[in-house]
């Protein structure tokens, strides 16, 4: 074909790079969101290559997730497409029968993703149409795909966030992300200032009060906290059904008043909730609300201490806004991720500069232009990725049968 050899002529000047096509898309992130575009494309007959910098499955949950880690949600609205969880697990999942779930998934739809392939640069070439993806490996051994299609799923949840805290230098314990944090043992005794209060930060406060230390909670903003489940129902599996029958502000007054009758004012705790309702807060912004494990009974018997926001560190101490000092032993920063992909997909407008993720609010994120798509940024979790991937499998099914790539078959084409 013209426009490879045009390719090829291109790569003449880039240290020799001879192009790789791929007749299907390339994914790039072998996470839940590229597994389920993956196996969505394959069911109707569309190979796919998925480019993973790390050297396993879902490396997020793999690597970067603590011990007693188990889905917030029930096994139902966790499920990738076309797979449901075995009916033997638990409601709520453990991070090592998600992981299992995840491998059987991959198994099943004969998904071998190229691991150890950090995409560095991906961009639209006009003068071919093709997408043309670059890719690093840990010796530095550079590789360009060329595809029509390309399915971004690096995940909102790419990189750590951390913040930048005066005297962060100057204290002398140890300052980690939760991404490195795996159990509270090794805290056992110790006074330990968690930042953050979502879900990862309760939950590590939790598992620090059972490993006998003596963790303090700062709490910046406002924070809707509901029960995990009412009436014995997963709240979320409640709210889903009662939003078929009633409109967002009255599902969100209930939930109010069911929380508030079986937790209790959460304010004289130091857990103002937002004037916005959980379910609208999160539409309008993607905040997720807390769904309690069990913390606030910790909080509220002082084994959890609320702390305000922090103005400085020093040598072993942190002083507080409101004036108070307290000294720890270490920190532990649950202060979320952010998406990565303005770094290295070039020459597009779909994804925001600022935080990464598509500019075009749920549920119109998931399609750009020139057969870009996005899998897993619509802050919904894996439930709202599994839509993203039945969408977009549906939407490349249009023009895979018009695709004629007969003329390429003497190019490598590794694919899932």
């Amino acid at each position: 074909m013209d426009y490879l050899k045009e390719l090829e002529g291109k790569s003449v000047h880039d240290k020799m790079i001879r192009p790789i096509w791929v007749p299907g898309p390339v994914i790039v992130g072998a996470g839940p969101s590229g597994l389920a575009a993956a196996a969505c494309l394959k069911q109707k007959g569309i190979p796919s290559l998925i480019l993973e910098r790390a050297d396993c499955l879902a490396s997020m949950w793999q690597l970067k997730t603590y011990d007693r880690l188990r889905l917030h949600l029930p096994k139902q609205f966790c499920q990738l497409p076309l797979m449901p969880f075995p009916k033997s697990l638990p409601s709520y999942p453990t991070k090592q029968q998600f992981l299992a779930y995840l491998k059987a998934y991959a198994d099943h739809f004969d998904i071998k993703p190229a691991f150890g392939k950090s995409v560095v640069n991906a961009e639209f070439d006009h003068t071919c149409g093709l997408w043309r993806v670059k890719t690093e490996e840990l010796k530095k051994e550079v590789t360009e795909y060329v595809c029509q299609w390309l399915i971004v799923a690096s995940g909102e949840n790419a990189e750590e966030v951390l913040p930048q805290i005066e005297g962060m230098e100057e204290f002398k314990g140890p300052i980690l992300h939760t991404s490195l944090y795996k159990s509270g043992s090794m805290f056992s005794g110790k006074n330990v200032l968690v930042v953050g209060c979502g879900n990862s930060g309760m939950e590590v406060c939790l598992d620090l009060c059972d490993h006998n230390a003596h963790p303090s909670l700062v709490v910046r903003d406002t924070v809707h906290i509901l029960p995990q489940q009412m009436f014995g129902k997963s709240t979320f599996g409640l709210s889903v059904w009662l939003l078929k029958w009633f409109p967002i502000r009255f599902v969100d007054q209930f939930l109010l008043l069911m929380s508030d009758l079986m937790l209790g004012d959460t304010a004289q705790y130091g857990l103002h909730r937002p004037k916005l309702g959980p379910i609208e807060l999160k539409n309008l912004y993607g905040k997720t609300p807390v769904l309690d494990v069990g913390t606030l009974t910790q909080i509220k018997s002082g084994k959890i201490k609320v702390c305000r926001g922090i103005k400085r560190l020093s040598h072993s101490a942190v002083e507080f806004v409101d004036g108070k000092v307290e000294n720890f032993d270490a920190i532990i920063l649950a202060t979320g991720y952010k998406s990565n992909v303005p770094s290295w997909l070039k020459g597009t407008d779909m994804f925001c500069e600022k935080d990464g993720l598509p500019r075009k609010p749920f549920p119109n994120g998931w399609k750009g232009e020139n057969g870009l798509y996005a899998v897993g940024f619509t802050k919904r979790g894996l439930l709202g990725a599994s839509i993203d991937a039945k969408r977009i499998a549906e939407d490349i099914e249009h023009s895979w049968k018009a695709v004629e790539y007969a003329h390429v078959l003497d190019f490598p084409c590794p694919l899932a």
